[in-house]
């Protein structure tokens, strides 16, 4: 394929904001499927977790021919915490679509996927996605975009970037709001005639920077990048310039290319193509690929660094092992570098404990798929509450601050900007938008940390929060973050409903009866400040006597269940959060109640 017949792109955008569906349509309305072929929506989110939650969480790429022109596509996630995923992406392509809703506009996504398309001088288009939705302010959505794009520094090439009109679900696009057609055509001519070609030497020796990596039982792992230089072929010799700066010459076992959704295997290809390479050994995200007779590496892609941090502990609760594999530190040390090893925005220590490991990552919800990943491989494990990373900058102590973004009804105003007001919140911006209110806040991601369900809460759910990253600034100094004490199992027993009665009137319950709890679990809320230790095994005493009482009638309000999203917010700072493949149980660190006595004790002291 000669490069000027191909085009890279990315599709990039806010979550939520209709990336997937669009590449649902281009994929669709370019004919790589049979006729009788059945197809699902979002067909690029093929992982479980991104299906079952509507999200990209891993960046895919696809390819499409259309006209004669070979047009590669990479779906990103919109979601901050997976913004690793899209940095490296841009030094994949050559041009970005910038999908953003025709009502919400401009989000703090869509500012943080922009700006790392417009740092690497990536040619934009912008889609207004959306436009028959109800109340679609399409025209104010332009103008807020080139605001957007003036405050981020944009060139004057990059300001005057065309814009599309479409409705992705519908399938329908043109290049004003009255000339919008029956079909998606006008983005594909957008694209060919705006994006421009691949540069990059054909006569160079070989070079191409791995930006994806996969992994295949039979092949071991596999590198995707984007040829920089060069021709690439099969079975020849290629050296691979590591991270730490050795070279490894191997030979090239396999190499795919891309047609639609599948991978197929060809012998050769040449700058511009995006392919995929196995038999290189033990290849990193980063790493060059080039020819033997000329070792140069490309720089290495640089991503922002994590911002939250939770310990990934062995399961050591009277539980362990009763529902999933039992877990040794060396394995849980072993699965949390593999994950390193395709996330770049990961990063795991080992601490003074050799049953403690220390995990970095972009937020709670980025944190929260590892696990849930690892606990539907069958992993047991317990992990501690997030906290963020501190830095120090000339003796200042530093912390991360976030870009958010709350759109609310008006009522609930009020008790939103109090709760972040206490998270030391400080008010950037405010619009009324037929009737919904949208507050801009600069806020310390610590004040973020278990805000999301309090949020909801308040809000009756009609509360949309979005946040990403901004910069480090001075600590801002105590956030009081108070949260009602908990109610802690007094002994190991099954949860009897004579004793989860009782234990109703001082909060709310976690569990519900015939549950088998142990020593220091939290079973549920306490209406008060305090911790309480509750006896939920206990059972009604038999006699002889009949009581008048109504016993067998008293029933039980549902229990609070928590998601695990939900459990990591909740957590304290002297608790973990057990993950099984069946269960997910908070507890006190020191299941002992005279233990966490004594330590309250000592932490008071050295306070």
């Amino acid at each position: 394929m000669i490069k000027e017949k191909i085009r890279n792109i990315a599709i990039i955008a806010h979550v939520d904001h209709g990336k997937t569906t669009l590449v649902d349509q281009l994929l669709s309305q370019s004919g790589i499927y049979r006729e009788n072929e059945k197809v699902t929506e979002r067909v690029m989110d093929s992982n479980d977790l991104e299906k079952e939650r509507g999200i990209t969480i891993l960046a895919k790429n696809t390819s499409i021919s259309y006209e004669g022109y070979k047009i590669n596509i990479i779906d990103t996630p919109g979601h901050a915490d997976f913004g690793g995923e899209v940095e490296r992406i841009m030094k994949m392509v050559d041009g970005v679509v910038l999908v953003v809703d025709a009502f919400e506009g401009c989000m703090p996504q869509t500012k943080f996927v922009l700006k790392k398309a417009l740092e690497q001088n990536l040619v934009p288009i912008l889609v207004v996605n959306k436009i028959d939705r109800e109340n679609a302010r399409v025209e104010g959505v332009v103008d807020e975009v080139l605001d957007l794009f003036i405050d981020l520094g944009a060139n004057e090439d990059q300001i005057e970037f065309p814009v599309i009109y479409a409705s992705g679900l519908r399938g329908i696009a043109g290049e004003t709001i009255d000339s919008v057609g029956e079909d998606i055509v006008p983005l594909f001519n957008t694209i060919i005639k705006h994006i421009p070609c691949p540069s990059g030497e054909l006569e160079a020796p070989l070079q191409m920077q791995v930006t994806l990596l996969d992994y295949s039982d039979y092949l071991g792992r596999i590198g995707i990048g984007v040829i920089k230089r060069g021709t690439i072929k099969n079975g020849t010799m290629a050296s691979i310039m590591k991270r730490d700066g050795k070279v490894e010459t191997l030979r090239i076992s396999k190499l795919y290319g891309f047609e639609g959704l599948k991978r197929v295997e060809i012998q050769e290809a040449s700058v511009g193509e995006i392919v995929a390479v196995s038999g290189m050994g033990d290849l990193n995200v980063g790493e060059t690929v080039c020819s033997p007779e000329c070792v140069e590496a490309l720089d290495f892609i640089k991503i922002d660094e994590p911002t939250l941090q939770m310990s990934f502990i062995v399961n050591n609760s009277p539980f362990a092992g009763k529902e999933g594999d039992p877990i040794t530190a060396r394995k849980l040390g072993a699965r949390l570098m593999k994950e390193m090893e395709t996330d770049v925005s990961l990063k795991v220590s080992e601490t003074d404990r050799p049953e403690i490991f220390l995990v970095a990552g972009r937020g709670e919800l980025h944190l929260s798929i590892l696990i849930e990943n690892m606990r539907r491989e069958g992993y047991e494990f317990q992990v501690s509450k997030p906290q963020v990373i501190f830095k120090k900058l000339d003796g200042v102590k530093m912390e991360p601050f976030e870009n958010l973004t709350i759109d609310v009804p008006e009522e609930y105003l009020g008790t939103v900007m109090e709760k972040i007001g206490i998270r030391k919140g400080e008010l950037v911006n405010m619009n009324n938008i037929n009737g919904e209110v949208r507050v801009e806040y600069s806020i310390p991601a610590r004040g973020l940390v278990g805000f999301r369900n309090e949020f909801l809460t308040d809000t009756r759910g009609y509360g949309i929060l979005n946040h990403s990253f901004d910069e480090y600034k001075p600590y801002k100094g105590e956030i009081t973050s108070r949260r009602n004490g908990v109610l802690i199992a007094f002994e190991t027993g099954t949860a009897s409903n004579y004793g989860l009665v009782a234990a109703e009137e001082r909060g709310t319950l976690f569990i519900s009866a015939g549950t088998d709890v142990y020593e220091g679990m939290v079973v549920g809320e306490n209406s008060r400040e305090q911790d309480m230790e509750v006896n939920i095994c206990k059972h009604k005493n038999l006699t002889n006597m009949r009581t008048s009482g109504k016993d067998d009638t008293v029933k039980l309000k549902a229990p609070r269940i928590l998601s695990l999203e939900e459990a990591i917010s909740y957590a304290g700072d002297d608790e973990y959060l057990e993950v099984t493949p069946e269960s997910i149980r908070l507890r006190k660190k020191y299941l002992d109640k005279s233990e966490r006595v004594r330590e309250a004790k000592s932490a008071k002291l050295m306070a």
